[in-house]
């Protein structure tokens, strides 16, 4: 390629004098002319541009090289009009052009014989790669023994995305509902019914809409809305739509769906200001209730704003919740919502003996979360004991997220009148609840520095987002992890990796081998069955999980999902029950795996096992 180079700056140094070469000319012409020994005057239009790739074995490449150069020849004698000098011209140019078009003769002959060789070749690393794959298959029949010994991740564990010392926290902070509390089931159930009796009586919804039954197989945490468009999707860490996680009502929509509607898979997160993040627990039902209602509304044939059905649905959660109706309705029957927690109780009053400080901060009113305790650790408590008394600072009603950066101070509740107090709070006693105030009144009444204070809570933008951006280091709770790593451990779903794994070695490998263009029919072949086996694995993993999304944490194609990201960001550590504390020693020190990418929790199975 340098000789080509240099001989082109030679050529161009000889013709700029008198004429600009033709935008189309490339280096090989001009080497081609350089070649050729022509120092006859020529114009730009006797040059007759062509491509030529030096890849192409063509043959018709050939036969346009031939075409295209010996005019080059028969235009330079045409311009030969001195009668005196003619002859000697002829004869020099002429032995000239005689020798070096045996040349060119000998160079498509060369040319050939590459076409012959790069096509053996290419021949030869498909067969090699369907080897490979046909190998690869023998194997897939039975799960090697090498995998079955790989080590299982503790589905209790506590997994880190930033270092911490436990020494140095002196301060753990809960939410209640899915932190301290754990909820059954049924609670979704409840929620959506609620939920949807709220649209029929109060926004006037069809009453048609009072059928929908809530669907656990449906929704997972971490799923976006698109207020716009009405799609129900799932993103991975980099922003882009999961390809088999896009509904639009309860209809998963194809690959070319979502192209002919977003243009690309890729709208990122934080330029998609039509997106509604789903993140916390209660996201379920709302979720699932969503995507009921789009889907009602096409199967009617009605005309809709998808924006409108997210308010409505949204104001249907927000009023079950606030207005107490879930609230009342868990306490009524405590036994079928709440799971009563032994284990919990055990933590707490650790925290307490090794002498760290505890407080309560929620969202919930306190005759909830008093309920609630009491049931849950009336197994445990003494009769003459409250688990008030676990606690130094009990805040109900906090008005997350907007805790964080308000400024409203604190009102002591009174318990048996249920009322506020209307004198100013500027120190927390013990055995008194306070309601609503602030971050900053927080602190400063408590004189508790952030790196010191350890929060827990299970909606990352609620619970941990403040928090962490306050200095305080952050614990998501996440109670479906428990279950996706007991799903990972198992050697079904860690075969199907590791089948995944040398297949997108072999397309790697294969779409390396082959260059656009140079597609023949072995390679369309081979390129299908890899990709078909791909889907099947692919497919296979996610049912897994979840029929319609997958994995919370994972994508289809493994990368890690928009929840993930999440995760990474706001919480320092993350868990499936607070209580999983009680397996680390208080004085701890919990360091980021060397070998971790992402999301500590995650193995990768290699495809080397296949190989022992």
């Amino acid at each position: 390629m340098s000789i080509w180079k240099k001989q082109h700056e030679v050529g161009s140094s000889k013709l700029a004098a008198t004429h600009e070469w033709p935008s189309q000319i490339n280096t090989f012409q001009i080497f081609t002319l350089q070649t050729l020994n022509f120092s006859c005057h020529l114009t730009p239009n006797s040059l007759i541009p062509f491509h030529f790739d030096p890849r192409s074995t063509k043959s018709s490449c050939m036969a346009s090289f031939r075409s295209r150069s010996l005019p080059f020849a028969s235009s330079r004698l045409m311009q030969s009009t001195n009668p005196v000098h003619s002859g000697a011209v002829e004869g020099r140019v002429g032995g000239n052009i005689l020798r070096r078009f045996r040349s060119i003769i000998t160079t498509e002959e060369r040319v050939q014989k590459l076409e012959k060789e790069g096509t053996h070749i290419l021949q030869e690393e498909i067969a090699n790669i369907r080897q490979a794959f046909t190998a690869a298959k023998d194997k897939f029949l039975k799960i090697p023994d090498a995998l079955k010994e790989m080590p299982k991740l503790d589905p209790k564990g506590i997994y880190v995305n930033k270092n911490l010392r436990l020494d140095n926290i002196q301060v753990y902070g809960f939410d209640y509902d899915y932190t301290l509390a754990h909820y059954s089931a049924h609670l979704q159930c409840l929620i959506y019914d609620m939920a949807k009796e709220y649209l029929v009586n109060e926004l006037r919804y069809p009453c048609s809409c009072l059928k929908f039954k809530y669907d656990n197989s449906f929704p997972i945490r971490g799923l976006y809305y698109d207020k716009l468009k009405g799609c129900l999707m799932k993103l991975d860490f980099f922003g882009s739509i999961e390809p088999g996680g896009c509904y639009f009502g309860r209809r998963k929509l194809t690959r070319s769906e979502i192209d002919n509607l977003y243009g690309t898979r890729h709208i990122g997160r934080d330029q998609a200001r039509g997106l509604v993040g789903l993140m916390d627990f209660f996201c379920f039902s709302e979720a699932c209730l969503i995507a009921d209602i789009v889907q009602h509304f096409v199967d009617a044939k009605l005309e809709f704003d998808p924006s409108y059905v997210y308010q409505d649905v949204n104001q249907a959660i927000q009023h079950v919740h606030r207005s107490g109706l879930v609230h009342r309705g868990i306490l009524s029957d405590p036994q079928k919502y709440l799971v009563k927690n032994g284990q919990l109780l055990r933590f707490l009053r650790m925290l307490r003996e090794k002498g760290k400080k505890l407080f309560l901060l929620t969202n919930s009113p306190f005759y909830f979360v008093d309920g609630g305790m009491r049931f849950m650790l009336q197994d445990s408590l003494g009769d003459q004991d409250s688990w008030r008394e676990l606690f130094d600072v009990v805040i109900a009603k906090a008005n997350k997220p907007q805790f964080y950066t308000s400024e409203h101070p604190f009102r002591c509740y009174d318990v048996e009148k249920d009322t506020l107090a209307f004198t100013k709070v500027d120190t927390f006693l013990p055995n008194k609840i306070y309601y609503q105030g602030c971050l900053k009144a927080f602190l400063k009444i408590t004189k508790w520095n952030g790196p010191e204070v350890m929060y827990f809570g299970d909606h990352l933008f609620s619970d941990l987002r403040g928090p962490s951006k306050s200095g305080w280091r952050t614990a998501a709770i996440v109670h479906e992890l428990e279950n996706e790593i007991r799903i990972q451990n198992e050697d079904g779903y860690r075969f199907e990796q590791a089948k995944l794994h040398i297949i997108q070695e072999l397309l790697g490998k294969l779409h390396s081998a082959v260059g656009k263009g140079d597609e023949c029919e072995e390679y369309t072949s081979l390129l299908q069955d890899l990709n078909n086996e791909r889907q099947k694995a692919r497919q296979t993993m996610k049912d897994m999980f979840n029929r319609s999304f997958g994995a919370t944490f994972l994508t289809d194609t493994g990368q890690e999902s928009a929840f993930s990201y999440d995760i990474h960001q706001y919480a320092d550590v993350y868990t499936s029950k607070p209580e999983n504390f009680l397996f680390y020693c208080p004085e701890a020190w919990l360091h980021v795996p060397y070998d971790i990418k992402i999301m500590p929790h995650h193995v990768k199975v290699s495809s080397s096992l296949f190989s022992r």
